[in-house]
């Protein structure tokens, strides 16, 4: 397989399944988690060379596009190391005290003061072959003030490093020397990642910031591993994260402590049969949203070209990458996860995606999914958005956008005011259910106004506007 066709920048469905925990499990006492051993930050930042000999010439992998120091935030790099214990996917022990060292990637804002006292702390993808930042979402992560740290957890992303820049990352590994090659030190090293984030003071990665609520988030593959941590793992440790944020994955099945949230597009529905809301869990189906839209494409791709050296090429059945920004509705439910962590207020419920008698998903006569979390791209829409796609490599994942003709944007809105006043109206909707916060419902407005462009690229310029 070719570079280009590994570079996925996107994520994938996982196929984990957790086991129950078993019964002793519950009856042990929790097994603490140990604190590890903090080294950094590490020197080297971007421009540099992975491949120098001197660390200090080299830079973080996928280290963030655009301008962190003008949104008020640093990022840093550090390392972990200590003893994790081994764990199957039954959550069965397989062996303690095995060495191990990784690192952890932090963005967090510079002052101790514009922190909101939240760290997302990401299961880092792999599904690519590398670890990737598929949940760092800069805009909504940075105005809100959250810290955001990426683990290295598993095998993959840190053979992967290892090999990118030998002098940065040569000392990495997350095997015990070989011995566990199936990730089974992955749960506890995530453990320990918390414990370090909670730290004050000294090598901190918080620096002098004190985390008051650790949240653990997942997309996809990564999603699967957190589903088997919090079904099979978390009954046997302490427990160190305060929620889970599940997205475009697998949700646990135990009714544990913690509360979870599943955020899921479009194309991560595949059936009408779902787990009913609990008192410790939600779940929200986005409608038009895709597995991995256009915006984390659109921000990861000159970072994978930066050190990959090849952007991806795709060959999709149909004009791949929903426009449907699925991370505006992960920006309210991080900040509803948060005070359902902290407050125990539990975020409101969202109506499900729609499925016909025959299994498949309804649709409107413009293909749009019916149900779900209906964002204004998606109730006053330019375009078809949905979460299906066929043909090359991860086409399945991409969803389809196909922007709407001129007749057809008639046929919507007689003139442009009518379509404005349809996105404000889904967006103050969407504003009272709690799907979507302020400042992303006032970028929705300056879109569909003209007077700035953001998320909705088919009017991307005067020259190729299709929007009424």
């Amino acid at each position: 397989m070719t570079t280009a066709r590994v570079m996925v920048a996107g994520v994938v469905v996982a196929g984990l399944a957790a086991a129950p925990a078993h019964a002793d499990a519950r009856r042990s006492a929790p097994a603490p988690v140990s604190a590890p051993a903090v080294e950094g930050p590490l020197p080297g930042s971007v421009p540099g060379d992975p491949s120098s000999p001197d660390v200090r010439d080299t830079y973080p992998w996928l280290s963030a596009g655009g301008d962190l120091a003008a949104r008020g935030y640093v990022e840093q790099e550090f390392l972990l190391s200590g003893t994790a214990d081994a764990y199957d996917t039954t959550g069965r022990p397989l062996a303690s005290d095995v060495p191990y060292r990784t690192r952890i990637i932090v963005r967090r804002p510079a002052l101790q003061a514009a922190f909101n006292g939240t760290v997302l702390a990401e299961w880092q993808n792999v599904s690519a072959g590398f670890d990737l930042d598929a949940l760092w979402s800069p805009d909504q992560i940075t105005r809100a003030g959250y810290a955001w740290v990426g683990v290295s957890a598993q095998r993959v992303g840190v053979d992967q490093l290892r090999g990118w820049s030998p002098a940065r990352y040569g000392g990495l590994d997350v095997t015990g020397g070989g011995r566990f090659t199936a990730d089974e030190l992955s749960y506890d090293i995530f453990s320990q990642a918390a414990k370090a984030v909670r730290a004050r003071g000294g090598k901190a990665p918080l620096g002098r910031s004190t985390a008051r609520t650790v949240l653990a988030v997942g997309a996809s593959q990564s999603a699967g591993r957190m589903t088997v941590y919090y079904d099979a793992v978390l009954p046997r440790i302490e427990s160190v994260f305060d929620g889970f944020a599940t997205i475009v994955g697998t949700a646990p099945t135990r009714a544990g402590a913690e509360p979870v949230f599943q955020v899921l597009s479009e194309t991560d529905v595949r059936s009408p049969a779902r787990p009913p809301d609990r008192d410790r869990f939600r779940r929200w189906e986005v409608a038009g949203a895709a597995h991995s839209g256009w915006a984390g494409q659109e921000y990861r791709r000159p970072l994978l070209t930066r050190d990959l050296g090849q952007a991806p090429e795709y060959a999709c059945d149909q004009p791949p990458f929903s426009r449907v920004p699925l991370h505006h509705v992960l920006a309210a439910a991080y900040d509803h996860l948060t005070r359902w962590a902290e407050r125990g207020v539990a975020p409101p419920a969202a109506p499900p995606l729609l499925f016909n008698p025959d299994g498949t998903k309804a649709r409107d006569e413009l293909g749009l999914a019916l149900g779900g979390i209906r964002l204004s791209q998606v109730a006053a829409p330019t375009a078809l958005n949905n979460g299906d796609n066929s043909g090359d490599l991860f086409c399945r994942l991409f969803g389809t956008h196909i922007p709407f003709d001129q007749a057809r944007l008639d046929q919507l809105y007689r003139h442009r005011a009518l379509y404005v006043a349809a996105v404000a109206a889904a967006d103050a909707h969407n504003l009272r259910q709690g799907y979507l916060l302020a400042p992303d419902a006032a970028q929705n407005l300056k879109d569909a106004t003209g007077v700035e462009v953001g998320h909705r690229a088919e009017i991307a310029s005067p020259a190729r506007r299709t929007t009424p």
